[in-house]
């Protein structure tokens, strides 16, 4: 302050209060955030919507503008289903929720109320009546585009999964209590895991979406571990990798020398899938909630190189859709770039911590490579069982000859 110049106290506070009144709700009120720079620099496009924009951050893209008029075509055939003229109760029971659906948004959202309204009812409502059109085809208009074309549906299940592409699901909670019988939101989570369900890497496993605790060997989760050696350095180290069929994507299982993988699909939205799942699990308030960022991290140890992918393929614990080992191994090697993580409740420790206490042993390294060089073949083996028995005879023919019958 400037000498002989008085603090005007009351314009002070005004001005402060003001500021108070507009700054956003803490980051712990929401639960919709934009993905940071430095984790979205490392691939961009795995986090940007292709053909339809949900919610404030990607609305008004000129690409997403033709999903925009089936939006109101969709909220059209609902109300025609319904037998009902006008989308009023579902603006008056959205419109109470109108203040709280904004505070899920990390960053202020410029959108009035009448806006904010419309876009979660037409969001909303587009949800929903997807998720029923996948289900049952008979609700399906002959001529609805997205189901007449493959491209379209594969990447509306992409753009739905994005972290920055969603509605409160509370929102779609009322929603669906207004369009179907009330309180029946397991019905709601059941459609939306059925139309996923070409999307998900384990081909058939909801575990991955609910975010269920895997039932592998997670229980240590706490303590000094460190990483395992990529596929190849395992095989030298004698450990064998095996598809495990009928488990969650995250049951690894380590016991005996074997490590048992179930099997991954690999295709041309796997990378957005996990990349997006790996950033609700960096901004989820609790950190020990990381499934995904601890499979990726646990893969990404396995796979160092295409030679690691190939082997893989060969166990069929990868499927690669991609066909080009090498597009997959860099996938893998920078799922970790601008990641936090593991944590200390890593969810593969007690394997991790196993695995290497198997390829720090001498004996397991040695019969691994007796087993590589030796016995990895029929003819192999019977070289060497020839070798052995002639060894043994000569050793016969060498003591006779020293102590002679007499």
């Amino acid at each position: 302050m400037q000498p002989g110049v008085e603090a005007d106290s009351v314009s002070i506070t005004i001005g402060i209060d003001e500021k108070l009144t507009q700054i956003s709700p803490s980051p712990s009120e929401c639960c919709i955030f934009r993905v940071h720079k430095q984790l979205r620099g490392v691939n961009e496009k795995a986090y940007e919507p292709e053909t339809v924009a949900i919610g404030p951050y990607h609305r008004g893209k000129h690409s997403l503008q033709m999903m925009e008029e089936h939006k109101l075509r969709y909220l059209k055939l609902l109300l025609k289903r319904k037998n009902e003229s006008s989308a009023d109760k579902y603006v008056t029971a959205i419109a109470s929720l109108e203040q709280e659906a904004r505070r899920c948004y990390a960053e202020p959202i410029s959108l009035s109320p009448d806006e904010m309204i419309e876009m979660l009812i037409l969001d909303g409502c587009f949800i929903i009546e997807l998720v029923w059109n996948f289900e049952i085809a008979c609700l399906r208009d002959k001529n609805d585009p997205i189901f007449k074309m493959d491209q379209i549906d594969n990447s509306l299940q992409r753009d739905l999964m994005l972290f920055e592409n969603q509605l409160p699901f509370f929102i779609l909670y009322e929603l669906f209590d207004l369009i179907e019988i009330p309180n029946n939101h397991n019905k709601l989570i059941r459609l939306a895991l059925c139309f996923f369900s070409d999307l998900l890497p384990d081909r058939g496993h909801s575990d991955l979406v609910l975010g269920i605790v895997p039932n592998g060997d997670g229980s240590n989760k706490k303590g000094n571990w460190r990483f395992i050696p990529n596929t190849i350095e395992l095989q030298e180290a004698g450990v064998k990798l095996v598809k495990i069929e009928g488990a969650s994507l995250f049951d690894i299982k380590f016991e005996y020398g074997v490590m048992k993988i179930p099997p991954l699909t690999i295709e041309d939205r796997t990378e957005s899938f996990f990349r997006n799942l790996t950033a609700y699990e960096q901004y989820c308030p609790d950190n020990q909630l990381t499934y995904i960022t601890d499979y990726v991290g646990f893969m990404d140890c396995l796979i160092d190189s295409p030679k690691d992918v190939e082997i893989l393929s060969r166990r069929g614990i990868i499927d690669n859709w991609l066909g080009d080992d090498e597009v997959v191994s860099t996938i893998f090697n920078k799922f970790s770039d601008a990641v936090t993580g593991p944590t200390s409740h890593f969810q593969y420790a007690d394997i991790v911590n196993r695995v290497n206490i198997h390829c720090g042993k001498r004996r397991n390294r040695w019969m691994a490579m007796l087993n590589r060089n030796y016995l990895n073949s029929p003819w192999a083996f019977i070289s060497i069982l020839a070798a052995l028995v002639l060894l043994l005879l000569t050793s016969t023919q060498t003591v006779f000859t020293v102590f002679p019958r007499k």
